[in-house]
């Protein structure tokens, strides 16, 4: 019996189902004729009350879910740790559902089995790299989340030194909301946006606030929300705590900065003694591949090769653990 051949079929017939459903989904998502009305309608509902041309137009927010199949929502519920990753998901800004990331990650994993199970390569081996690839969609996440987290603090100072100069003028908290959204960058523009037209549709000031506190996982920005909730329950300045908050934020980025200038060294040395060996493994593959095949078709190399992954793995985390300084 051809083990590798029949593992390949099951394996490839897994995969092909994957694909299809993921097809399937977009097709739903985007080119269903119901969908499609549905948004319409969606696009039609506005609030009550006066409306200006220029404005943009307040529109209800569907509910996030977690995947479009009512059985596929109430089984990811119960998942441990749903949530959590479900906000991380948000965080990046992808219009990615939970349900959408799983089936990417499993399509990564049957895809790294299959190839192994074709390639003949070592049970571990073919795990490995199964594990790698959502590893490497996990990192690109994080990197994408990261860098929408900076660009948000980044523009923050200034959106809140132009709602306090817009609340002296004799703005309301919301209109200011909204004059920020209008000249502010996106992406924090979009955030300020999604606050204004929640405490129009009738959610409460704190609540919109701590949503975007989810939304964006940036101190800034819950130092923002902490000082105008708290304002709102005792009372006070609220143009003058804004400003306040405003010149906090730039005083902790400039601090940052100096931090990042100071670490770069280490950085970098993190940087290249991380991918050295890897680099220096791909270049001995094609002087002298026969020379270092050995590591994986000898019983001896492959433990050298586990036993060198797991030590650069713990290496690699302390040293990016020992160059990442909190402010």
């Amino acid at each position: 019996m051809n083990t590798p051949l029949w593992t390949f079929a099951a394996l490839a017939s897994l995969s092909m189902s994957a694909l299809v459903w993921g097809f399937y989904g977009l097709w739903r998502q985007h080119l269903d004729p119901r969908q499609k009305a549905l948004a319409q309608r969606l696009q039609a509902v506005t609030l009550s009350g006066p409306s200006d041309e220029a404005e943009p137009t307040l529109k209800l927010r569907p509910k996030r879910l977690l995947s479009q199949w009512d059985w596929a929502e109430r089984g990811l519920q119960t998942l441990p740790g749903v949530n959590r990753f479900d906000h991380f998901l948000l965080q990046t800004g992808l219009a990615l559902s939970l349900a959408q990331a799983l089936s990417l990650v499993a399509g990564l994993v049957l895809l790294a089995l299959a190839l192994g199970a074709s390639m003949h390569w070592p049970v571990l081996l073919s795990l490995a790299l199964a594990v790698l690839g959502p590893l490497l969609l996990i990192t690109y996440l994080q990197q994408r989340r990261t860098q929408r987290m900076a660009r948000i603090s980044q523009a923050l100072p200034d959106a809140l030194d132009l709602m306090a100069r817009s609340m002296q003028a004799g703005h309301a908290f919301t209109s200011a909301l909204q004059v920020a959204a209008k000249d502010c960058p996106p992406p924090l523009s979009h955030e300020l946006r999604a606050v204004f037209e929640e405490i129009n549709f009738g959610v409460s000031t704190a609540q919109a606030l701590q949503a975007l506190a989810v939304r964006v996982a940036s101190e800034d920005v819950r130092y923002f929300v902490v000082a105008v909730v708290i304002q709102s329950e005792t009372g006070g300045n609220l143009a003058e705590i804004l400003k306040n908050t405003a010149h906090l934020i730039r005083e902790r980025q400039k601090i940052a900065g100096i931090v990042r200038v100071l670490s770069a060294e280490g950085r970098i040395s993190a940087i290249i003694l991380s991918l050295l060996p890897f680099a220096l493994a791909a270049l001995m593959g094609l002087l002298n591949p026969g020379f270092v095949s050995r590591l994986w078709t000898d019983p001896m190399g492959l433990q050298l090769v586990y036993i060198s992954l797991t030590l650069m793995a713990f290496g690699i985390l302390w040293m990016w653990r020992l160059i990442k300084i909190r402010i």
